[in-house]
């Protein structure tokens, strides 16, 4: 662990008390964050065990900086799959549309992980940091006792009402079916299969499995169909049309669940009087940029740096807000923004395409140079950031 406390700050944290609530992946980068600069962590989460509804994630390197600054990067080579590629395909011919080389990416690698593997590792560090956690246990963040009790309870979370007053979530007019197939020999390529509205995202994930998750516009969900197990034929129909190898895949689908996607605005108020917010509890987003787990592993970090840099907790989280509102804010208008692009139709969607097939060949390296805003972004590299 040597080096680790000096890569959060100034050594203000140690021997402060931060409790978190929730203990998904941002609940548990921040407890392994604050505990590696010195503070007494305690997690609490209401489930019986630290699980993630799901199945795969993909860590981009803006994320994996902040965990490998954490003395992660074994972990992470050890469960994740390091992607060569990402490859937008044409959902109805079958054909990539283009490919963009991951591979000469600046820093750590982008991988591709179940979900339970990243939870796995990251709970494991957290106990050898001596974090402690506390499973089954719900409790209401405002009336723990701590220097800082962190909000990481999801889209639900009782403390973003507690600092912005109460607020249901909206339906995004997208709903996503998510299961996991076996593909021994699936490359370790993420491809986004595009058709008009409609789209399907494909990626290896540990154990020889690809993570499959398939997205289509409905005009409404019901708000007690949050999530439930759905018939795989009713995805398989959704998409009858597509080209034979999308069709293969489906065909392999026995098991799946389908969500309606929600979100909220952006909290206007992420912390104070010792009270703060992270991850999906302050900013949700639609999963078309693959950065929900990445911008909470971001929070969490510059959470605990920030912190580590102040005497005083409400300074800190002022710093902490400041830092972290307009990067999320970009990166949630991309991902939105992404939806349309994945779901055109008629000759928007044949420009697009072509758009996409001549960038690939002429400029290759370009769409990657557009991208370094959110993959090159370093968290760790200084307190004031990028």
């Amino acid at each position: 662990m040597t080096g680790h406390e000096d890569r959060i700050g100034g050594g203000l944290n140690r021997g402060r008390r931060i409790c978190v609530v929730g203990g998904g992946i941002g609940g548990l980068t921040a407890a392994l964050a604050f505990a590696r600069s010195g503070a007494r962590v305690e997690v609490y989460e209401q489930a019986p065990a630290l699980t993630e509804v799901g199945a795969g994630l993909q860590i981009t390197p803006n994320g994996a900086r902040a965990l490998e600054a954490l003395g992660m990067r074994g972990a992470l080579d050890a469960a994740g799959i390091a992607a060569q590629a990402v490859e937008p395909m044409d959902a109805l011919s079958g054909r990539a549309v283009t490919r963009f080389d991951l591979s000469g990416l600046d820093g750590p690698p982008y991988r591709l992980f179940h979900r339970a593997d990243l939870v796995d590792i990251l709970a494991h560090a957290c106990r050898e940091a001596g974090v402690t956690v506390h499973l089954g246990t719900r409790v209401e963040a405002q009336v723990l006792s701590a220097d800082l009790v962190v909000g990481a309870e999801g889209i639900h979370s009782p403390t973003r009402a507690v600092l912005n007053g109460p607020q249901e979530p909206f339906f995004t007019g997208q709903v996503a079916w998510r299961a996991v197939i076996d593909a021994p020999d699936a490359p370790p390529v993420a491809r986004i299969w595009m058709t008009p509205r409609r789209h399907v995202v494909t990626y290896p994930i540990s154990g020889g499995r690809l993570n499959v998750v398939a997205v289509q516009e409905r005009q409404n969900w019901a708000p007690e169909g949050w999530a439930h197990a759905d018939d795989p034929g009713n995805l398989r129909h959704v998409f009858r049309d597509v080209a034979a190898p999308l069709k293969t895949v489906l065909a392999q689908v026995k098991e799946v669940h389908l969500w309606g996607l929600f979100r909220h605005p952006v909290a206007e108020v992420w912390g104070r009087s010792g009270l703060c917010l992270l991850g999906d509890a302050a900013h949700p987003t639609l999963p078309f940029l693959a950065q929900g787990a990445n911008l909470a592993i971001e929070d969490a970090y510059v959470l605990a740096q920030s912190c580590d840099g102040h005497e005083d907790i409400d300074a800190a989280l002022k710093m902490y807000e400041s830092r972290r509102k307009p990067r999320v804010k970009r990166a949630i208008a991309v991902a939105t923004a992404n939806a349309r692009k994945y779901h055109l139709s008629g000759i928007a969607r044949r420009v697009a395409h072509t758009g996409l097939k001549t960038l690939g060949i002429v400029a290759p390296g370009a769409f990657m140079g557009r991208m370094d805003w959110l993959y090159g972004h370093d968290v760790t590299a200084s307190p004031r950031g990028r």
